[in-house]
């Protein structure tokens, strides 16, 4: 017998979450701005696919050990910091690059994203568009830690199987379609060439956004175990 009270409770924080600005919102934006649609769709498909992966390890009691065994959960936290401060310093470089970009061609309110003379992103294949968005998730320490949060608060021991699996599908279903529909609405031809237009904006804010949560990781290691 399912327990749709808890379902519904968890639907709607997941998605609440799902809404707030983070990292996988950021990196939407910033894939969404020249890839495909398509790429776009597999780049949420691979944050999906990350969230369950953080659910099925929340569940199974994994995230739990990570998280009680110091010297792993510290590995897990550099690995992801780390990760983080990389793709926020390739944001802080874009920007640069399309600022020398926009010297040699202006870009005006009527032009699309073809009129750039060079794409300071590299074009992404299906596959990296899925790695992109799974690696921005799952390599998220802050994520493993909320749905290990989540799931322990709300999913006790009495909870059986058919919930636990329903609620794989559950949290995989809805992530998937949040980023799959931004996907979509991102990449239409007015979205993409506003997106164009903000993409040193967009790029800046991502790379702030990325390097903040990399440092406050970092330091937060540091104090903990140099302080």
């Amino acid at each position: 017998m399912l327990d749709f009270t808890l379902l519904g409770s968890i639907a709607v924080i997941h998605t609440i979450a799902l809404a707030s600005p983070g990292p996988d919102f950021a990196i939407m934006l910033k894939v969404s701005r020249y890839q495909t649609r398509t790429v776009a769709i597999m780049t949420a498909l691979g944050i999906a696919a990350a969230i369950l992966a953080h659910t099925l390890a929340s569940l199974t009691g994994l995230s739990l050990l990570i998280h009680t065994t110091p010297w792993l959960f510290g590995t897990v936290q550099a690995l992801g910091a780390s990760y983080l401060g990389y793709m926020g310093m390739g944001a802080l470089m874009s920007v640069r690059k399309q600022f020398l970009l926009r010297r040699e061609l202006p870009f005006s309110a009527e032009s699309t994203p073809t009129d750039v003379p060079h794409n300071p992103d590299p074009v992404l294949s299906t596959a990296k568009g899925f790695r992109l968005g799974l690696y921005t998730n799952l390599l998220n320490p802050k994520a493993l830690v909320f749905f290990l949060t989540l799931f322990s608060a709300m999913v006790g021991p009495d909870v059986n199987g058919p919930t636990r699996i329903a609620l794989l599908v559950l949290m995989f279903t809805l992530s998937f379609a949040w980023f799959g529909l931004l996907a979509v609405l991102l990449t239409k031809g007015s979205s993409q060439r506003t997106l164009v237009r903000m993409g040193p904006i967009i790029d800046l804010v991502t790379g702030v956004l990325f390097l903040m949560v990399s440092v406050a990781i970092l330091y937060g290691l540091a104090t903990e175990y140099w302080g």
